[in-house]
């Protein structure tokens, strides 16, 4: 296998509250977004508890994906800023919009995308520092062709949003699919890092956990190569020459099963505890 073949492990940092069922879309939602709470719910938290956890029994890099509004919280804005303090370099942060509006399934609103991600990446760029990277994940991944032209004039150069799967293929908006999607996305000189599938189905998020695609996400899970190295990782979506087998999952996974919950990662790219050469190198990040 090419040394440029990669697995790339990214987490969406959602909370109930933000699910398409709760807020962002003009059919799924029920909930009240204006009156909506802002407080974390208990599992989120026993999900920070748990990727905290989790990521202290490995050394691989991840990259966080951030709905800008979690930052009203100010338990999770110091979460945020530990955890950066603690795993440095390992830990990359992107854009999950500004709330967890789906924008393609509303009609098309160049400017008022432009307007919530210009301000989603005002907010999170302010909280993280050095650890912001200019990648961009839409919402529940619902993308339309429209949408990057946005993402790129606000200088994102990579989109991480397509889930080609044909079970989804509704959420590119009204008359769209996927290659119109991929068309847009590379006339605007993205870097598109579409999600792992398997016989075109979903194997991330939701789909680690909802029978029997469960089934297929662990097969798909097993064959994945080796995880980028921490290095690799803090650049390695911009780079084009990386091939990256993309998986995510949401930091409320964490909260299950007693904060114990782990991504089915196959043992075999997966090294558990911290080896002396990656030690050292965490203290020259730092």
């Amino acid at each position: 296998m090419s040394q440029l073949q990669k697995t790339w492990l990214t987490i969406d940092c959602d909370d109930f509250r933000h699910v398409p069922a709760n807020q962002g879309h003009p059919t799924r939602s029920k909930g009240d977004l204006k009156n909506a709470s802002k407080d974390l719910s208990e599992q989120f938290i026993a999900g920070m508890e748990g990727f905290e956890s989790w990521m202290r029994s490995h050394n691989h890099p991840v990259s966080l994906f951030i709905i800008a509004d979690l930052f009203e919280s100010n338990q999770f804005s110091d979460w945020i800023s530990s955890i950066i303090n603690i795993f440095s370099e390992r830990i990359t942060i992107g854009c999950h919009g500004l709330s967890h509006r789906s924008w393609s399934a509303w009609p098309e609103d160049y400017d008022g995308f432009k307007q919530a991600l210009t301000e989603a990446t005002r907010i999170i760029k302010q909280r993280v520092g050095e650890n912001w990277r200019p990648w961009f994940r839409a919402p529940g991944g619902y993308i339309a062709p429209w949408m990057a032209k946005v993402i790129a004039e606000l200088g994102f150069t990579v989109d991480t949003s397509i889930n080609p799967s044909w079970i989804v293929k509704k959420k590119t908006g009204k008359g769209n699919n996927w290659k119109m999607v991929r068309e847009s996305i590379s006339r605007n000189n993205l870097i598109e890092r579409e999600w792992l599938n398997m016989w075109s189905l979903p194997v991330n998020g939701p789909a680690l956990s909802l029978f029997p695609l469960s089934i297929i996400s662990k097969m798909a899970w097993k064959k994945l190569p080796s995880i980028l190295s921490i290095e690799q990782a803090l650049d390695a979506p911009n780079n084009s020459d990386f091939t990256l087998s993309t998986v995510y999952w949401h930091l409320l996974d964490h909260g299950r099963k007693n904060g114990n919950w782990a991504p089915p990662i196959p043992n075999r790219i997966f090294s558990l505890g911290i080896n002396q050469r990656n030690t050292e190198s965490l203290k020259t990040a730092n």
